[in-house]
């Protein structure tokens, strides 16, 4: 039948029954999409208007009471749109529209396939279907490397089925089976064309305010990143037992880096895309990011079988059905309570160990980039900073030789900026390499400070081991020093150690008004004293640098303005250590006896006040990010086409389960 309509002739013209019977066999994909590649350019001319009538009929079929037909048509339409931009790909002498649907028809054949597919979502037929709607408008979306050139989107954007996504996000039911695709069908429609033309995805998007469906998004978001954090847990354990923490344990930690390559779980960065696109589209789902859920181990089988899901690779399958049907479970008192705000962190801490590998690093930075937009929302830093909302929150560690794993059991509960604070410290501690993320570096860095400058607004004295933080930027700076010639052929390292003097100057100026004690401002500076020749190398480093007539001249000088305060303090108080020592005939100090020199000292101490500090410079996608986006837009596009292709082929569920009905 395929050959038939692949012939000059019309198919139905000597069988008048030809469409009715071709929807009610089982479509064969992978010979109808070889077919429609192998099709040389003279051919399409000839059996265009066979094309066009399958492709009418595929769309009439959709409106059949007789659901097998409606299985092979969705499974046909899914062939064509492959097959054709498969073809397209070697030769560029034809309109794919054209091909598909006819120009002159094209407009109509698209909003009746829209509308149908709609109904198809909306209404209250068999879950499969729905199932395979959601897997077409996937395939559809993803046919083209880059989505914006895919022109057929046109009639997705007129034809809008914004509102049957959203309903299939806030029905309980339907969001288990279908949220998942749902909610990465939603993020790449987002992205089509976004910086050229009015996307009337991210307008309904940015002013969605109903809680059902907001939560809905939030829970399958929630869900596919806990399934995640726990494939990594499980692979860790698995590391841990057996022969190989013996050998370890025997031969030293020579083996940490294997141990970390056995632990990469594919990351899942659709997924991320989606809390991305809600978090900086949309003000409302920001209140979704703190609502608290029992923190439950998902069950690793789900209790109903899923028709149509492929074996995908760890971390991108949707997770059970079981967990997402379920969002009201009961409060276990020996249960900790976990939101996605904490699911992501405790991601973030995963897929930010490891920057090697391209996904690692999109993955890294995507998330780096949701904290910027988190981090710079007024609710959000106000729900970060609640004291009566406080938490434990077991971020994944990099095993590190120098120092050993952390006991997860003593931890206090905190506000949860205090689990922000941790990521970005341990971050910075752990990635000072010859291959230096410096963009991560700098994003790193810029949300400690914009979180200070929340606090600072609001006086807020948060109890936090500073220590920590003021310790990691200095061995930062102290990288940059040792590390000057090599990083300067690929980065402007002076940018960033700018904001990391800048940091230290918003301590030094406005520690007063919420560091947590006196005894705080009073560690900052034997802490800057402390290390004073970090400091003064780095003095002397810019003053080099700015006094040549080098392309690094200006940026450098701007580090020598901003190290005024930190000399002052440096210059100021160790002549009077010295001189207390003297006296004393201490050769080394104790902390007590140079914080005892401190405190005495303030008085007699001067420091310039510095403009701006407490300013930053708000995040914004578009023209800075759109490069990235565009690129990782490309990634998720390729993956999801990858798994599309194998959900399509498993035709048998679904056959099994009409034929019954029939």
């Amino acid at each position: 039948m395929y050959d038939e309509i692949f012939a000059k002739e019309d198919p139905a013209k000597n069988n008048p029954r030809f469409w009715d019977e071709l929807f009610l066999m089982k479509v064969n994909l992978e010979y109808l999409e070889t077919k429609l590649e192998s099709v040389d350019g003279e051919e399409v001319q000839r059996i265009q208007d066979n094309i066009n009538s399958l492709f009418h009929h595929c769309v009439q079929a959709l409106g059949e009471e007789h659901q097998i037909k409606v299985v092979n048509a969705l499974q046909t339409l899914c062939a064509l749109f492959r097959g054709v931009h498969q073809k397209n790909k070697s030769t560029s002498g034809f309109d794919i529209i054209n091909m598909l649907m006819g120009f002159d028809k094209a407009e109509q054949r698209m909003k009746d396939l829209m509308e149908r597919l709609d109904s198809l979502l909306c209404g209250d037929g068999s879950e499969s279907l729905k199932s395979l709607c959601l897997k077409l408008l996937l395939c559809l979306v993803t046919v083209t490397d880059n989505i914006s050139q895919n022109t057929i989107l046109e009639y997705v954007m007129i034809n809008s089925i914004f509102e049957a996504i959203l309903q299939i996000l806030s029905d309980v039911s339907s969001r288990g089976q279908h949220g998942y695709d749902a909610v990465v069908l939603l993020a790449l429609l987002v992205n089509y064309r976004k910086y050229e033309s009015v996307n009337p995805y991210i307008v309904k998007l940015s002013i969605v305010d109903d809680e059902p469906t907001l939560d809905g998004m939030g829970m399958v978001v929630h869900h596919a990143l806990t399934e995640y954090n726990r494939q990594y847990k499980d692979k860790e354990e698995e590391n841990q037992g057996g022969f190989f923490s013996t050998l370890t344990s025997m031969v030293g930690s020579m083996f940490i880096a294997d141990a970390d390559e056995k632990l990469s779980v594919q990351t899942n960065e659709a997924i991320l895309l989606a809390l991305y696109e809600a978090v900086h589209l949309n003000r409302n789902f920001i209140t979704v990011l703190a609502q608290s859920h029992p923190e439950i181990d998902i069950p690793t089988t789900p209790t109903t079988p899923t028709p149509m899901t492929p074996t995908s690779p760890l971390g991108t399958a949707p997770p059970s059905l079981d967990m997402m049907n379920n969002p009201e479970l009961p409060l276990d008192p020996n249960l900790g309570t976990s939101n996605l705000l904490i699911t992501f962190l405790k991601y973030a801490s995963i897929v930010m160990q490891d920057t090697k590998d391209e996904h690692r690093l999109n993955s890294a930075r995507l998330c780096l980039i949701i904290l910027t937009c988190i981090a710079e929302d007024q609710y959000a830093d106000a729900f970060l900073h609640d004291d009566n909302m406080n938490f434990r929150v077991n971020l994944h560690r990099m095993p590190m030789r120098h120092r050993k794993k952390p006991v997860d059991k003593n931890m206090p509960s905190r506000p949860l900026v205090c689990a922000v604070l941790d990521l970005m410290v341990e971050f910075i501690v752990t990635h000072m390499m010859k291959e230096f993320p410096m963009d991560l570096y700098l994003r790193c860095v810029q949300i400690i400070h914009k979180l200070l400058c929340y606090q600072k607004k609001c006086r807020i004295r948060l109890h936090y081991t500073w220590r920590e933080l003021w310790s990691a930027l200095i061995n930062l700076l102290k990288f940059l020093l040792s590390n000057e010639t090599t990083l300067l052929g690929k980065h402007n390292i002076f940018h960033l150690a700018l904001l990391v003097v800048n940091l230290f100057n918003m301590f030094i100026t406005y520690g007063d008004t919420f560091l947590p004690t006196s005894n705080s401002y009073d560690e900052l500076y034997y802490e800057i004293v402390r290390m004073h020749q970090v400091f003064d190398n780095l003095y002397c480093m810019v003053l080099r640098v700015s006094t040549n007539m080098g392309q690094w001249k200006e940026p450098a000088s701007k580090v020598t303005h901003a190290l005024v305060n930190v000399r002052a303090i440096v210059n100021h108080f160790n002549p009077k250590i010295e001189s207390y020592a003297a006296v004393n005939h201490i050769s080394q100090l104790s902390e007590e006896q140079v914080l005892e020199v401190v405190k005495t000292n303030y008085d007699t101490l001067t420091l310039k006040l510095q403009d701006g500090l407490d300013q930053f410079e708000r995040y914004s996608e578009q023209p800075k990010e759109a490069a990235f986006f565009k690129e990782l837009v490309r990634s998720i596009s390729l993956n999801v086409r990858k798994n599309v292709s194998l959900n399509t082929m498993s035709q048998d569920v679904l056959l099994k389960e009409f034929s019954t009905i029939s």
